[in-house]
């Protein structure tokens, strides 16, 4: 990445500055006002469905997806390719909204209910004793999590902290479940589930004959008519950012799309144009869901220079892999090519998202950045850029890197001890470990590591495990110490006997 010694780099060192003390009398400057924050989250985007290439050459995937605004974005602002999510959405969105590792918080799979497990068990191994209840602000809620969140912590230094869309954050019936109490001044449309019952506001955001736990709550004025669910809720984001503005308060808007996750319902602004170049209905609805949340995305860049508020951080990245196990049209677990498999995997088509940041004065735009991050370091490198505590459990903060001082890089960790509901290559009980271009996957049915070199085969097609057995020995201590260090719980035998960590 093109680096520079600029705004961010200033903003960054200041809290040196104002710690010394001399005999100057001159007045003190005032510091700059805090920016603003948009997290902008998409749901289940895969790496590859974007008009903007995060690949280091164009596919045919890129040429399918209209997303002039992801594009935007990234022409003013910083993209990164080696971006990683958790291969399913309930870990990913609790680890960006406390830095904490999915092995420490246990929520390691998608939550509901707190008394239903949503993880089958088969091949005689049974699900480990996981956070099934998600987040909690109560320690005394059975089975979640407790941590200090990103938006509590905001809220806290004077920001107004507001969430609208999907939540997924605690089960049904647990404090979790209402984003307010997590720190969210404002809830808009987010609740327990994690899918819409209905994107189409005609059908009440629900779906006839449908368990009403999917219904996506709220939003009672534009029930009836013809309004479409992303686009209601850009509407409600602007409403409650403009709120803010015109109360002269710093805001916090996570703006969490239910789009693109199934069910595909027709976007009719968009659908037409994708069967008219010979799509399938369920490739050409995808696509529809992909270009209206890229149309969301840039009615919110508008907002912000129309009001003036360019003063504002924008994040934009995806909670998991692409899906490609179902629902989708074609031959599944070729979505997400170059790399391999999709959502629920523990290869590159399960954790490798998009992920863009905007800064304007701050971030270098038009660059590529390609230091290995994942979602846990975005509270911490937020937190940091705005000027308040960046603590957490286990996120490192790549502000330095944004503005253009070293930092070094450290390991990624994933953690997804579970079977999901559907299948496919890599789609199992896993733990892994990503160090510089090198990837150690541990399976737990067959208690058996991969290692394969991403610089060289991004598509994880040449098992390196039986050339390199330093690299294997070394990575599996690496990942052990990690996992022994965050308490991570592991699938049992049928006999009760835990699985053999790497």
């Amino acid at each position: 990445m093109a680096r520079r010694r600029g705004p961010a780099a200033s903003l960054l060192l200041a809290g040196f500055a104002v710690g010394w003390s001399g005999c100057a009398t001159a007045p003190t400057a005032p510091p700059p006002p805090r920016p603003n924050v948009v997290l902008f989250l998409v749901d289940d985007l895969g790496w590859q469905d974007l008009g903007e290439p995060f690949a280091t050459e164009r596919s045919k995937w890129n040429d399918r997806y209209e997303t002039p605004n992801v594009e935007r974005l990234c022409r003013q602002g910083t993209k990164f390719p080696n971006a990683y999510a958790h291969p399913i959405c309930s870990p990913s969105r609790i680890s960006l909204l406390t830095g904490a590792h999915a092995a420490r918080h246990r929520v390691t799979h998608w939550t509901l209910r707190q008394d239903q497990p949503t993880d089958p068990e088969r091949k005689g191994l049974r699900r480990p004793n996981w956070n099934q209840a998600g987040l909690s602000c109560d320690p005394a809620t059975p089975h979640a999590a407790c941590y200090d969140t990103l938006p509590a912590r905001l809220r806290r230094n004077g920001y107004r902290t507001i969430l609208v869309g999907k939540a997924h954050l605690g089960a049904v019936d647990t404090p979790g479940a209402d984003p307010t109490n997590l720190g969210f001044d404002v809830n808009i449309a987010g609740h327990a589930a994690g899918a819409p019952a209905s994107y189409l506001a005609r059908n009440g955001f629900a779906r006839e004959g449908g368990d009403p736990v999917w219904n996506v709550p709220g939003l009672d004025f534009y029930r009836g008519s013809d309004r479409f669910l992303t686009d209601v809720l850009t509407d409600e984001a602007l409403l409650a950012a403009d709120r803010a503005r015109a109360a002269g308060q710093p805001f916090f808007l996570y703006l969490a799309h239910y789009a693109v996750h199934a069910p595909f319902d027709a976007d009719e602004r968009y659908v037409q144009r994708y069967r008219d170049r010979g799509l399938s209905e369920p490739e050409a609805r995808y696509a529809a869901l992909v270009r209206g949340v890229d149309d969301s995305l840039g009615r919110v860049l508008d907002w912000l220079e129309q009001n003036r508020q360019t003063n504002t951080i924008v994040v934009f990245a995806s909670d998991n892999g692409g899906l490609s196990a179902s629902a989708r049209g074609g031959e599944k677990h070729m979505h997400n090519l170059p790399l391999r498999s999709g959502k629920g995997s523990a290869y590159e088509g399960g954790i490798r998202v998009p992920f863009a940041i905007q800064w304007p004065g701050h971030v270098t735009a038009d660059a590529v950045e390609p230091l290995p991050i994942q979602l846990e370091d975005v509270m911490p490198t937020l937190c940091e850029l705005v000027g308040v505590d960046p603590q957490c459990p286990d996120g490192h903060a790549f502000a330095r890197r944004l503005a253009g001082m070293p930092t070094v890089p450290h390991p990624l960790f994933f953690h997804h001890p579970h079977y999901w509901g559907a299948t496919g290559p890599g789609i199992e009980p896993f733990s892994a470990v990503r160090d510089g271009d090198l990837k150690l996957i541990w399976f737990y049915q067959d208690e058996r590591a991969e290692l394969y070199d991403l610089a060289v085969d991004i598509g994880e097609h040449h098992d390196l495990a039986a050339e390199r057995p330093d690299d294997v020995a070394r990575l599996r201590l690496l990942l052990r110490r990690q996992l022994t260090a965050c308490a991570a719980q592991v699938p049992t035998r049928d006999g009760g006997a835990p699985c053999a960590l790497p």
